[in-house]
């Protein structure tokens, strides 16, 4: 790695309220830890270790709003009630105290069915119509009331960030979860304002929230969004097949104040719309900065060979498209480069890049999923 390239990822970031030391994000990952939704000493010591290991951001686990069922896992944590939230301010603390800085990722996971457990919410689950996937029935759809309520709570959860101490938060519009499910026309079939034929319809829901959040946190306060056009019901799904149906999709959402856009791809590596400008073309996140002007956040395999759902099986390796990693952040495609499972076995890969030892780092090994070390 030369010296040029390490700068690029080492270069500080600025925006906003928001002052990092480098372009090193850690990508939110759930890990289903905590004591009945309470975070522990075990998950401050989890998220301090990566401070401690010079992550320029870290973004939390999904951690869920105050709804009856906004959790597909009794062990998801709360960002809601005294006991959570206290725990909340455990980890903040700790880690600022080691040079760090974070956001938690503000989740509502809808209609979507763990994978990993049968539990299941004492109230119905809820969703734009009721559907988990296209033309797969589950729980109910919301009424207005239930809209106006999920979005206040978004907002109220942001504005506990804020007074908690954290540096920004990030909501989770990405991988089929709720806020993706009024994007999705496949599980959008509504007719009322949050429903619609096109994409911008479609992303009402999403940006009223961005709005009510901007509106708690004040102007100064970053505000992240995750996106995806991969589902996990559907990883062959598309919300946008154009770029101009990405920037109808997107426009609304900075307009009403996302700051970032997190731009989740299972390869960071692959062209949005190769079509347009070849095999080495734009990635989502590139193309979501060209059409909105807004910064992006880059994220997909990062250090591994395999894709997102590959972890587990194993797949992945220490070094995997770190070099034209670095030609896409020399060229300006995205502001930000987000890491999940290298930072899950080597909580100091990123300390170990900056000082160029690529030797020296660890490759993935699925026993991470089961631990907080």
């Amino acid at each position: 790695m030369s010296n040029h390239a390490n700068h690029v990822l080492f270069e500080p970031f600025r925006l906003k309220s928001l002052s990092l030391p480098n372009r090193i994000v850690m990508a939110p990952m759930t890990r289903s830890m905590t004591d009945g939704g309470i975070p522990t000493a075990q998950n401050t010591g989890y998220y301090q270790r990566r401070a401690e290991g010079q992550v320029g951001l870290i973004l939390s686990e999904g951690t869920v709003i105050d709804r009856p069922a906004s959790r597909n896992d009794p062990a998801i944590p709360f960002f809601h009630g005294e006991q959570a939230l206290a725990g909340w301010k455990n980890i903040i603390d700790a880690v600022h105290q080691a040079g760090g800085k974070m956001g938690p990722q503000l989740w509502h996971t809808g209609a979507v069915k763990s994978f990993l457990t049968e539990w299941e919410p004492d109230a119905p689950v809820e969703s734009p119509s009721a559907l988990d996937a296209p033309g797969v029935e589950r729980g109910k759809a919301m009424s207005d009331s239930d809209i106006a309520d999920t979005i206040a709570a978004f907002a109220n959860a942001a504005g506990e960030a804020k007074r908690l101490g954290y540096d920004t938060i990030e909501l989770h519009g990405a991988h089929g979860y709720l806020i993706d499910q009024f994007f999705w026309q496949g599980t959008n079939l509504r007719t009322d304002r949050f429903g619609g034929k096109t994409i911008g319809e479609r992303s009402r829901f999403a940006a009223e929230t961005i709005a009510a959040v901007r509106k708690e946190v004040g102007e100064d306060f970053p505000i992240i969004i995750r996106l995806s056009q991969w589902k996990q019901q559907d990883f062959t799904a598309r919300l946008a097949e154009t770029p101009k149906l990405m920037a109808q999709w997107l426009t609304p959402l900075v307009e009403a104040g996302a700051d970032i856009l997190h731009c989740s791809q299972r390869r960071f590596w692959e062209p949005e719309f190769p079509e347009l400008d070849g095999d080495k073309g734009l990635n989502f996140a590139g193309w979501a900065k060209k059409l909105t002007g807004a910064a992006t956040i880059s994220v997909g395999s990062v250090g591994l060979s395999g894709d997102f759902m590959g972890a587990f099986t194993g797949e992945g390796s220490a070094s995997s498209g770190l070099d034209q990693l670095l030609e896409r952040m020399e060229r300006g495609e995205f502001d930000l480069i987000a890491v999940g499972r290298a930072l899950l076995t080597d909580p100091n890969w990123v300390a170990k890049v900056k000082a160029g030892d690529m030797d020296a780092l660890k490759g993935y090994d699925p026993a991470s999923l089961s631990t907080l070390a």
